[in-house]
């Protein structure tokens, strides 16, 4: 079962509701999967990511880390609060999703979620029951909720170079000393105000560090391509000073990475960087900086095309539910496109697309939409019974004691 506009045409605008697809007169049997049924949304996460590594898995993967707002109205929705929405740019009554993304030269797709979950809420149990918050569910910030889906990932074998995110992940030590532990080399954006050991092991703000640097040290490259053409910006790459005392320690480099906007100079950003020496060419590390840019292109797919936002659902494990199929309902369309990417021929000159080869785009995503909802029984999503207002049964087995 897709959420809302999941099955959405590649080509077209047209938005194709869950029951249609399913064959539903009504919304009833969405809400039953969603909130009644039994079926594991950690087991149906794990399918995903074991599917993204063997679809999209590559030596030179990136996991990359972000978080997306969604706006709500009403106070008893799981972990709802005014806060800080960067899908609004201001104080919302929102929920916060941390994402994991993979992207790969083979394309990219979510592998991870997870429902921010804030103070306000953890220390009034009462009202976490309410929304179906299980009592073991305590406060996690964003980065501790980072690290917990990068060891996932790391640990279920997923081939990843890198890891990249913006300065809430950047920002926080206990994150970047974490996978300095795994040896797990990263990108990670930091405030202008880092303090840095540069020269000496005297602390040195970033911001202080690129202003020191002479204009030869700065070169001008793309950190991929975007909507407008090649993201070009100037860059810069200094070396910090570590302690690192075993010959181990000392093959692995730490730098400070900028980037500078070719027409404001003084719009700068900055990237902490831990990697082997003989990777941390400045070519290699701009590339990785530039796929952050992957996951707020997930974020714009899965909520546009597969109802990512749409959600009607008050409680934890049903928002967990919806967004994970979301997630897999993004992952299927970014492989459809990515096939038919492939396989298109090149184009001819003032060619347009007829109503015929539309309907046959169209055709291709349902055919592959369905095949999605049938996938139901091999991910482990639902009982063994049929559920009411389905089209067909799903048929896996699933927990008796799954949270909803």
């Amino acid at each position: 079962m897709l959420p809302q506009g999941a099955a959405q045409s590649v080509r077209t605008k047209e938005w194709l509701a869950p029951r249609r697809v399913a064959g539903d007169a009504s919304p009833d049997g969405v809400q039953y999967l969603l909130d009644h049924d039994r079926w594991d949304a950690e087991a149906a996460r794990d399918v995903l990511r074991q599917w993204v590594i063997d679809t999209l898995g590559s030596s030179d993967g990136v996991l990359v880390l972000d978080e997306t707002g969604f706006i709500k109205k009403g106070q008893h929705l799981a972990s709802v609060q005014r806060q800080y929405s960067g899908t609004a740019g201001r104080i919302e009554n929102s929920q916060i999703g941390v994402f994991l993304l993979y992207a790969s030269p083979a394309g990219h797709a979510f592998l991870d979620r997870a429902l921010y979950l804030p103070k306000s809420w953890t220390q009034d149990r009462e009202r976490c029951r309410r929304a179906g918050i299980p009592d073991d569910i305590d406060f996690a910030s964003k980065p501790a909720l980072a690290r917990r889906m990068l060891a996932r990932a790391l640990d279920q074998g997923i081939p990843a170079s890198w890891v990249t995110g913006d300065t809430v992940y950047g920002g926080n030590r206990s994150l970047r000393l974490w996978l300095e532990d795994r040896a797990q080399p990263f990108v990670l954006e930091v405030a202008c105000n880092e303090p840095l050991w540069w020269k000496s092991f005297q602390y040195t703000r970033a911001d202080e560090i690129a202003a020191a640097l002479p204009e030869e040290e700065w070169q001008r490259l793309s950190a991929g391509s975007g909507s407008k053409g090649e993201r070009g910006y100037d860059w810069a790459l200094v070396p910090l000073m570590r302690l690192q005392p075993s010959e181990e320690a000392r093959r692995w480099g730490h730098y400070l990475l900028i980037r500078r906007h070719r027409s404001t100079s003084d719009e700068l950003a900055y990237y902490v960087v831990h990697a082997p020496r003989d990777w941390a060419s400045i070519e290699t590390l701009v590339r990785v900086a530039g796929q952050r840019w992957k996951i707020e292109q997930g974020f714009q797919a899965a909520k546009g095309e597969c109802g990512l936002d749409d959600d009607e659902v008050r409680r934890w494990g049903s928002w967990h539910r919806h967004i994970t199929l979301a997630l897999l309902a993004h992952a299927l369309l970014m492989a459809i496109r990515q096939e038919n990417h492939q396989k298109k021929p090149p184009a001819r000159q003032n060619s347009v697309d007829t109503p015929r080869t539309q309907a046959a785009d169209s055709a291709m995503v349902m055919a592959r939409t369905r095949h999605l909802i049938s996938c139901a029984s091999l991910v482990g999503l639902a009982t063994k019974a049929s559920v009411p207002g389905l089209a067909m049964p799903l048929s896996a087995a699933a927990s008796p004691d799954g949270h909803t």
